[in-house]
């Protein structure tokens, strides 16, 4: 598996009144890490939502909080795209803090239509680029 790193680090703003990462930020981080990582294959997303009229949307994630992140921390979201399927894509995401695992996660992600927002097949020009990493 390609694993796509996204570095980030932790400001003021994302901890909570003890320095330590508020636990919903670290979905946000994980979020920022896939948009990077689309970005990376050559997709933006409002592009998608465009042409071909598709939006990635969570539909389910699993996440277990190991070790917490503070304030001023350089951590780096790891993404692997683990599985595909028509219109399903499953990441495993790791929040890293040098070689400590502060939080695992498994990410699942539809594709729908940007009108409806009904599930539909991944468009075979978006498949083949995100393919090609696994």
């Amino acid at each position: 598996m390609n694993e796509f790193v996204w570095p980030v680090r932790v400001y003021y703003e994302d901890t909570d009144g003890g320095g330590v990462v508020y636990h919903a930020n670290y979905l946000k981080f994980m979020e920022r890490a896939r948009t990077e990582w689309l970005r990376s294959l050559g997709f933006e997303q409002p592009a998608l939502r465009i042409d071909p009229g598709i939006l990635f949307v969570v539909r389910e994630v699993r996440l277990k909080y190991r070790k917490p992140a503070c304030f001023n921390d350089m951590l780096d979201v790891v993404t692997e795209l683990s599985d595909s399927g028509r219109s399903l894509l499953q990441f495993r995401q790791r929040i890293l803090r040098g070689d400590e695992v502060l939080t695992d996660a498994e990410v699942e992600v539809v594709c729908v239509d940007a009108e409806r927002f009904k599930p539909i097949a991944i468009p075979p020009s978006v498949r083949e680029k995100i393919t090609k990493v696994t």
